[in-house]
C-alpha cells in the first residue's frame, strides 16, 4: 500500500539504508547471522512458501526487509476485479446521509454525514445506498432519548413536518419513546431506549421481513411480508422531532453488535485490517524478543516490561513496519479494531494504570516513528472511538465496560506530548470529552444487572396527615427494618462501584490540571483553562444553539469531579505554602471581576452593563484599585453600545458565512462525539441560519483585556515578579496574602458559572425519581387499606384492588432501584457536600465583594444566583436521604446567607430587576421556616433593623407584593384565627407540594415585630406614608377583586357551553390572596403600633382611621350581604379559585375591628366607633354576620351560614368572646348614634361625598367640605377641589349658631 496517510503529499522519514558501507554501523554489535536470524523469526514466511528451514532460507538484512515486507503483505491482497463485491446495494461504497436531496425539514448534519440533530417539527432524511436483496444491518446511536422513528423507506415515500418513516406505506420504522412500531398504522413493540443505547436495523429481503434490536438484544420480527420484487429497494432513515439526535454507523466503524448472517450496508477494509493486524502481529513480536548478543541468541520476555532503550536494530526494524503501519492507523475502522483492542488488551490484567508502562512506552515510539500528522489523526480517531465505546456501552452491574475505557484514556492521557496535543486540538474542539465524567442512569433497571446488585427493595410506607414520610422509625416493624437495611446495604454496593469509576475521572481532570508539565512547552493546566473558558462561553452565550449546548446531565457530573480535582490540587498547594488558605476557606477575590483579565462574555453584571460600568466607576477604580481606563476604550465601549444594530449589521453582511460558521463551528454535543470542525445546516425551505445578534468572537475594541481567552499565556494568568496576573488590582480592603494559584481561581470561577448555567436546573429534575417512589407508595398504602376493608361478598372488587396492588409494588421495585442509582451518582453525602462548598464559596466571594463599596457592582450576578440556587437545592433535592443539620457548620453558614439577603434585596448598587426579585423571593421562602428564619433574627442589629426598614418603604413603585408577604409571614400565627397552615376548607384536598413556603406551619418572629413597632412608632412620616400606601394597594386588590368576579359570575350564567380563562381565575385568586394578606399586615399595624391610627395627636392618624374604617365596612358589606356575588362565586368552587372563601377575609377584618374595638384603651375605643359609625357604608347585619346571626326571615332552612362558631379548632373561645363583646358595643352604640344624629339638611352635607357634615374651610379660597375628603386629596394634590388655586391651610368649621 502506497497511500501516505489518507492521501497527503508529505514524503515519510526513509529509514531504507543507502549502501552497504554503512551497514556495519547499523546492525552495530549484532552480527549478520543473528541480525538474519532476528529478522526471520519477526517477518516469518507465510506457510503458503512451505515451511523454510533455517539451513535454507535466505539470509535477511536490513537491504532486503522493505522487499521482503511488501511480498508478506501483498500476498494477503485480493484480487481487484472485484468479485468479491457481494450484490444486492446499489449507491456508493461509502454510505452517508444524504444531505443534497434525501431529506425533508430542517436539520443539522454533522460533517462526516452521518451524525444528525432534528431542527423542526419532525424532520427526516436517508441515506444514499439502498438494499434490493440480501440480508443488511446498520446500526443508530440514541444521543437523546425523544420521540424519533429509525427504521427504512423506499425512494417514492414522501415525508412532511407531519408524516415521517413509519407513516407512509412502504416505510416502516421503531419508536423506543413511545415503544411502538410503525408503518401507517402502529402497536406496541419492543423496549424503552435510552440516551446511551444502540438500536441495529435489520433488514431481510430474502424473507420479507424487518427486525430491531436493542443493544444486541432482538426486539423479535417487527414487520414481515413487506413489499419486494423489481423496483422496489430500502434506505435506512430516519425521522426525529426539534433536539433529538442520533450517529449512524452504516460499517464505516466495526459494528458494536454485528449480527449473523447480516452485512453491514458498507464493506469494511478488508484488505487494511488484515494488513493491520499481520504489522500489529509483526510489531508485537518486536516488543516481546530480546537479542542477546553475547550468547548470539534469541531470547523470550514480557512484552509489558519493553522499553524504549534506542537499540538501533530494533528501531529500525521497528521504523520498517511503522513505514506500512502508521497511514493505516490515520482511518477509523482500523483505529477501533486494531489498536484500541490491543491497547485494552494490555491493560486487561487489572492493576492500576501505573503498572502498565508499555502504552507510555508506545506512545513515544508512535511519536518518534510517525510523521505529526498521522500521529494527531490517530490519536483523534482513538480518542473518539474511546469516547464512543465509553458513552454507548450498556451499563452492568461492576460499571466494567466503563472502567475500562477511562483506564485506556487515563493511559493515554499520562502521555505529556500526547495529552498536550489532545487537549490543545482535540479533547473541546473535535470531540466533547465532558461525556468522560458522565455516568448515565439506566432506565431498564433488570438489564443494568440493579435488581442482584440490590436484591431487597424498599420504600417509606408510613405517612402524616400532610403526607410527609414520617422519619421516627420507631413504629418500624422487625420486617420492614430488615428490608430497610438490606436496602441500604445494596445501596452502599453500588455507591461503592460508581465511586471507582468517579476516582478515574478525577484523575483524568488530574492530569488534565498539571501545571508542573512545562517541559514540552505549555502546562497543560493552561491550556485547560483556555478550552474551559471558551466552553463556559459557548454554553452561556448559545443558549438556542442544539449543536454546541452540553447536557445538563453532563455539566452535573463534570461539575462535582471538577470540585474534587481543583480542591486536591489546592489543597497540596496549601500544604507548600504557609500563607495560603485552605479550599475550605475558599472564596473569588474581588478583582477578577473588574480588572479584565478574566472574560464574562455579556453576563450581566450587578450594577448593570459592563461598558457603563467602566464609564460610571472609572474614578473609582482608579482610586480604589489603581485601575486607569484608556478613555478612547469607554467612548469605543459606548459608542459600540449606541450603534449595535447597525455595527452587528455591517460586521456581518460581508462574513456572513464566517459568523454562521462561528455559530456552528463545533460539533453537536448530541449526536456523534466523533465529529469533525463544521456542522452542514439543512432545510428544505432553504432557511439560512439566523447570525447571531453580535459575532461571537466581539470586535477586540470591546474587551477590557488586552488579550484574548486562546492566546494567554501562563505569566498573564499567574503572574510574576511584580504583576499580579489575574490579581490585579488589589482593593485596601482585600488582605494581602496569597490565596491559592491563580489559574485555580479562574477554575473556581468556571464551576460556580457553571452551576449557574445548567446544573441546578438539574438536580431539581432528577427530584422527579423521589417524587415518585413517594406517591407510588401512598398510592400502595393507600390501596392496602382499601383491600383489608373490601367486604368478603365482592370478589371483583377484591380482585381489582389485588391487580392494582401489583402493578403499584412492581413500579416500586423498579423506581426504588433507579433512585438508589441517582442517589449514588447526583444526591449522594459527598455531592452535597460539593453544592455546599460552592455554597460557601459564593457567600465569601460576596462578602469580599460587598467590602470594596461602589465596585460590588461588578460582581457577575450568577453569584448572588448560584449562593440562592445551592442553599435551596440543598434544602429540598438532597432531603430526605442527607439531612442539611449534618454539614459542618451549617448553622453559620445560614446567618451568612440571611445577612446577605437582608442587605442586599434593596442595595441601589443591584440594578437588574430579575436579581432583585429573586433576591426579595429568596427572602421570602427564607422566613417560612424556623431554622432559616432564626438564621435572620441572628444577624447584627443593625441589619436587622436596615432590613425591616426596607419592608416598610411604600408599596409604590417597587415590587410590594413580595415585601407584604415577608410581614405576612413574620405576623403569622400572632393574628386573629391565624394559626392555619392550610385553610379550613382545603384540609381535605391534597397538598400540591407539602415543602411549598406557603405550606409551612406558622413561626411568627417577635423580634422583628419588635423592630418594625419601634420604626413605625418613631418615625410618623415613615408610617403615615406606608400605610397610605397599604390602604391604597387593598382598596386596588380587592376592587380588582370583585370586577373579576362580577364577569366570572355572568360567564357561569350564560346559557351555553363556556369557560372561563384559566389566567383570569388565576389573576382574581392573587387578587383576593393580597386583599387578605395587606389586610393581615394592617392588623399587624393596628396590633404592633395602635396609636398610628388611635393617637390624633399625629397628623394623619384620623385620616387613616377614616380610610380604615371606609374599606374595612366596603370589604364586609361585599362579602356578606345575603345571597350576593361572593357568595355564589365560591359555591362555584371553581379550580384556580380554591383559595377564595368567606374564612380567610372575614377573620382579617375580625382581627383588626377587634383590636380597635375591645382591645384599646377608653378614648381609642370611642375614636374608633365613632369613626366606624359616622362612615355612611357601615351596615351592623355585617357584623352580626360574623357569628352567624342574620334575620330569620330571610335565610332558608336550606342555606347553611357563615359563622366564627363553626371554626373551633381555629377560632378561640376567647377570641369569640372578644366578637361578642364588640358586637353588643356596636349595637349600644349604633342605637345611641340613631338617637342623637338630628336630621342635617342638604345643605350642611359636604358637597364631595355627602356622607358627612361640612368640617373645614380651604384657605385662602374659603371653599368647604369635611375634613376627610380635603385630607385624603392633600395626600396627593395641593388643589383645591373646585376653583384649582393652591391650597395654603385648612382650618376647622362649624356652622354659627344663628344660621
Amino acid at each position: 500500500m502506497s497511500s501516505k496517510g489518507g492521501g497527503t503529499a508529505l514524503s515519510r522519514r526513509n529509514y531504507r539504508l543507502a549502501s552497504d558501507t554503512d551497514k556495519p554501523k547499523v546492525t552495530g554489535i549484532v552480527n549478520e547471522k543473528l541480525l538474519s536470524d532476528y529478522l526471520h523469526h519477526v517477518f516469518p514466511a507465510s506457510s503458503k512458501h512451505g515451511p523454510a528451514s533455517a539451513t535454507y532460507r535466505k539470509t535477511l538484512n536490513f537491504q532486503d526487509l522493505g522487499a521482503h515486507l511488501e511480498r508478506l503483505l501483498s500476498e494477503d491482497e485480493p484480487a481487484e476485479d472485484g468479485t468479491d463485491q457481494v450484490e444486492g446495494r446499489l449507491g456508493p461504497s461509502t454510505v452517508v446521509l444524504d444531505h443534497t436531496s434525501g431529506f425533508e425539514g430542517l436539520l443539522f448534519v454533522d460533517d462526516d454525514l452521518l451524525g444528525v440533530i432534528g431542527h423542526s417539527n419532525f424532520s427526516s432524511i436517508r441515506a444514499t445506498t439502498c438494499a434490493y436483496k440480501g440480508k443488511w444491518v446498520y446500526e443508530v446511536l440514541i444521543s437523546s432519548e425523544g420521540l424519533m422513528q429509525i427504521g427504512w423507506c423506499t425512494l417514492n415515500c414522501r415525508f412532511n413536518q407531519e408524516e415521517g418513516v413509519g407513516d407512509t406505506p412502504d416505510s416502516y420504522a421503531y419508536d423506543g419513546n413511545r415503544v411502538r412500531k410503525w408503518n401507517v398504522t402502529t402497536t406496541n413493540y419492543g423496549k424503552s431506549w435510552a440516551a446511551g443505547d444502540i438500536v441495529s436495523c435489520m433488514i431481510d429481503l430474502d424473507e420479507g421481513t424487518i427486525t430491531f434490536c436493542l443493544n444486541g438484544q432482538s426486539l423479535g420480527t417487527a414487520f414481515s411480508n413487506i413489499k419486494m420484487g423489481p423496483g422496489v429497494a430500502y434506505f435506512p432513515a430516519i425521522s426525529l422531532s426539534f433536539k433529538e439526535s442520533v450517529a449512524f454507523n452504516f460499517g464505516s466503524r466495526p459494528l458494536r453488535y454485528p449480527v449473523e448472517g447480516y452485512l453491514p450496508l458498507q464493506d469494511p477494509p478488508t484488505a487494511d485490517l488484515i494488513k493491520a493486524h499481520r504489522l500489529l502481529g509483526y510489531m508485537k513480536t518486536v516488543l516481546s524478543t530480546c537479542i542477546d548478543t553475547q550468547e548470539e541468541k534469541l531470547t523470550e520476555k514480557d512484552i509489558g516490561s519493553w522499553q524504549l532503550k534506542g537499540e538501533p536494530t530494533v528501531l529500525v526494524t521497528l521504523a520498517h513496519i511503522f513505514n506500512y503501519f502508521a497511514p493505516l492507523m490515520c482511518k477509523v475502522y482500523l483505529v477501533e479494531d486494531v489498536l484500541m483492542s490491543f491497547l485494552l488488551g494490555i491493560l486487561e490484567g487489572g492493576g492500576s494504570v501505573d503498572e502498565h508502562p508499555l502504552i507510555q512506552q508506545l506512545l513515544d515510539l508512535f511519536w518518534l516513528l510517525m510523521e505529526d500528522f498521522e500521529v494527531n489523526e490517530c490519536l483523534k480517531q482513538l480518542m473518539m472511538s474511546l469516547l464512543r465505546a465509553y458513552r454507548f456501552s450498556p451499563i452492568i452491574p461492576d460499571l466494567g465496560f466503563q472502567i475500562h475505557y477511562l483506564r485506556l484514556t487515563t493511559a493515554i492521557l499520562r502521555h505529556e506530548k500526547s495529552r498536550k496535543y489532545l487537549l490543545s486540538n482535540v479533547l473541546f474542539d473535535v470531540l466533547r470529552s465532558v461525556v468522560f465524567f458522565y455516568i448515565k442512569t439506566p432506565l431498564r433497571v433488570k438489564e443494568a444487572g440493579l435488581e442482584e446488585l440490590i436484591p431487597t427493595t424498599w420504600w417509606p410506607t408510613r405517612f402524616d396527615k400532610e403526607g410527609k414520610d414520617e422519619k421516627d422509625l420507631r413504629h418500624e416493624t422487625a420486617d420492614e427494618r430488615m428490608r430497610r437495611r438490606a436496602y441500604e446495604r445494596g445501596c452502599q454496593r453500588l455507591k461503592k462501584r460508581i465511586e471507582v469509576v468517579e476516582e478515574l475521572q478525577v484523575q483524568i481532570l488530574r492530569l488534565m490540571l498539571n501545571n508542573k508539565d512545562k517541559g514540552t512547552g505549555e502546562a497543560s493546566r493552561y491550556i485547560f483553562l483556555n478550552k474551559f473558558r471558551k466552553f463556559l462561553q459557548e454554553n452561556a452565550s448559545n443558549r438556542g444553539n442544539p449543536t454546541v449546548l452540553c447536557p445538563p446531565e453532563y455539566m452535573v457530573c463534570f461539575m462535582h469531579r471538577l470540585i474534587t480535582a481543583v480542591r486536591s490540587y489546592w489543597d497540596e498547594g496549601k500544604r507548600k505554602s504557609t500563607g495560603a488558605i485552605s479550599s475550605e476557606e475558599a472564596y473569588v477575590p474581588p478583582q477578577l471581576f473588574y480588572n479584565g483579565k478574566v472574560d464574562y462574555f455579556d453576563l450581566q453584571r450587578l450594577g448593570g452593563l459592563l461598558s457603563h460600568l467602566k464609564k460610571t466607576l472609572k474614578d473609582d477604580l482608579a482610586t480604589k484599585a489603581n485601575i486607569i481606563i484608556d478613555p478612547a476604550e469607554i467612548q469605543a465601549t459606548s459608542m459600540d453600545d449606541l450603534d449595535e444594530d447597525e455595527e452587528s449589521g455591517a460586521a456581518q453582511r460581508p462574513s456572513g458565512a464566517a459568523a454562521m460558521g462561528g455559530a456552528l463551528a463545533r460539533p453537536s454535543w448530541l449526536s456523534s462525539p466523533t465529529l469533525g470542525r463544521a456542522n452542514r445546516f439543512l432545510s428544505t425551505a432553504a432557511v439560512s441560519l439566523m447570525t447571531p445578534r453580535r459575532p461571537l468572537a466581539p470586535p477586540e475594541k470591546v474587551k477590557v483585556r488586552s488579550l484574548p481567552v486562546e492566546q494567554r499565556t501562563e505569566e498573564d494568568i499567574e503572574g510574576s515578579h511584580g504583576n499580579d496576573g489575574l490579581l490585579l488590582g488589589r482593593p485596601l480592603e482585600e488582605p494581602d496574602q496569597p490565596i491559592t494559584e491563580k489559574s485555580l481561581l479562574e477554575i473556581l470561577d468556571g464551576i460556580v458559572m457553571m452551576y449557574n448555567l445548567s446544573v441546578h436546573q438539574q438536580l431539581g429534575k432528577m427530584v422527579v425519581v423521589s417524587d415518585d417512589v413517594h406517591e407510588y407508595a401512598v398510592a400502595l398504602k393507600d390501596t392496602e387499606e382499601k383491600i383489608a376493608r373490601c367486604p368478603g361478598r365482592r370478589p371483583d372488587i377484591l380482585e381489582e384492588l389485588q391487580k392494582s396492588q401489583k402493578v403499584f409494588a412492581e413500579k416500586l421495585n423498579h423506581l426504588s432501584r433507579r433512585l438508589a442509582w441517582i442517589n449514588a451518582t447526583i444526591y449522594s453525602k459527598e455531592k452535597m457536600l460539593d453544592v455546599y462548598w460552592l455554597l460557601r464559596v459564593c457567600i465569601r466571594t460576596i462578602e469580599h465583594a460587598d467590602n470594596t463599596g461602589s465596585l460590588f457592582a461588578f460582581n457577575p450576578e450568577f453569584y448572588l444566583n448560584v449562593a440562592m440556587n445551592s442553599y435551596s437545592a440543598l434544602k429540598n433535592y438532597f432531603s430526605p436521604s442527607n439531612s442539611m443539620d449534618e454539614l459542618p457548620g451549617y448553622e453559620d453558614t445560614l446567618t451568612q446567607l440571611a445577612a446577605i439577603l437582608a442587605k442586599h434585596f434593596a442595595d441601589p448598587r443591584i440594578v437588574g430587576t430579575d436579581i432583585k426579585d429573586s433576591l426579595m423571593q429568596a427572602l421570602a421562602s427564607y422566613v417560612c421556616y424556623p431554622q432559616s428564619l432564626r438564621a435572620v433574627e441572628r444577624i447584627p442589629e443593625e441589619q436587622r433593623v436596615a432590613m425591616m426598614r426596607n419592608l416598610l418603604a411604600p408599596y409604590e413603585q417597587r415590587p410590594w407584593a413580595q415585601t407584604n408577604w415577608i410581614l405576612v409571614r413574620l405576623w403569622r400565627g400572632c393574628g386573629f384565627g391565624y394559626r392555619y397552615t392550610r385553610l379550613p376548607h382545603l384540609l381535605k384536598t391534597k397538598p400540591e407540594d407539602a415543602n411549598l413556603p406557603s405550606l409551612q406551619k406558622p413561626c411568627p418572629s417577635i423580634l422583628l415585630q419588635r423592630h418594625m413597632a419601634e420604626l413605625l412608632s418613631q418615625d410618623k412620616d415613615m408610617a403615615a406614608s406606608f400605610l397610605n400606601s397599604v390602604l391604597n394597594q387593598l382598596n386596588w386588590a380587592f376592587s380588582e377583586f370583585i370586577g373579576m368576579i362580577q364577569e366570572i359570575q355572568q360567564a357561569a350564567e350564560r346559557p351555553e357551553r363556556n369557560f372561563v380563562d384559566t389566567r383570569q381565575l388565576k389573576v382574581c385568586a392573587t387578587c383576593f390572596d393580597l386583599s387578605v394578606s395587606l389586610l393581615r399586615v394592617l392588623e399587624m399595624t393596628v396590633t404592633l403600633v395602635p396609636e398610628i391610627f388611635l393617637d390624633w395627636n399625629r397628623p394623619s392618624a384620623e385620616l387613616l382611621l377614616r380610610r380604615l374604617a371606609q374599606l374595612l365596612n366596603q370589604v364586609l358589606n361585599r362579602v356578606t350581604a345575603e345571597r350576593n356575588l361572593f357568595d355564589r362565586v365560591v359555591n362555584l368552587r371553581l379550580p384556580g379559585l380554591e383559595s377564595v372563601d368567606h374564612y380567610p377575609i372575614l377573620v382579617a377584618v375580625t382581627g383588626i375591628l377587634v383590636r380597635i374595638l375591645v382591645d384599646s384603651e377608653r378614648q381609642g375605643i370611642a375614636r374608633a366607633a365613632s369613626v366606624l359609625l359616622s362612615d355612611p357604608c357601615f351596615q351592623l347585619h355585617s357584623i352580626q354576620h360574623l357569628l352567624g346571626e342574620t334575620e330569620a326571615s330571610t335565610a332558608g332552612a336550606d342555606h347553611k351560614h357563615f359563622s366564627l362558631h363553626a371554626y373551633t379548632d381555629y377560632i378561640s373561645a376567647e377570641e369569640e368572646q372578644k366578637v361578642e363583646q364588640m358586637l353588643a358595643f356596636l349595637t349600644e352604640e349604633s342605637k345611641q348614634a340613631a338617637a342623637t344624629t338630628a336630621p342635617t339638611s342638604e345643605d350642611d352635607l359636604c358637597p364631595i361625598c355627602y356622607a358627612h357634615s361640612i368640617s373645614a374651610i380651604f384657605k385662602p379660597c374659603s371653599h368647604k367640605s369635611c375634613k376627610a375628603c380635603i385630607n385624603q386629596h392633600l395626600m396627593n394634590n395641593k388643589d383645591c377641589f373646585f376653583c384649582k388655586a393652591t391650597i395654603t391651610g385648612v382650618e376647622d368649621y362649624s356652622k354659627p349658631a344663628g344660621s
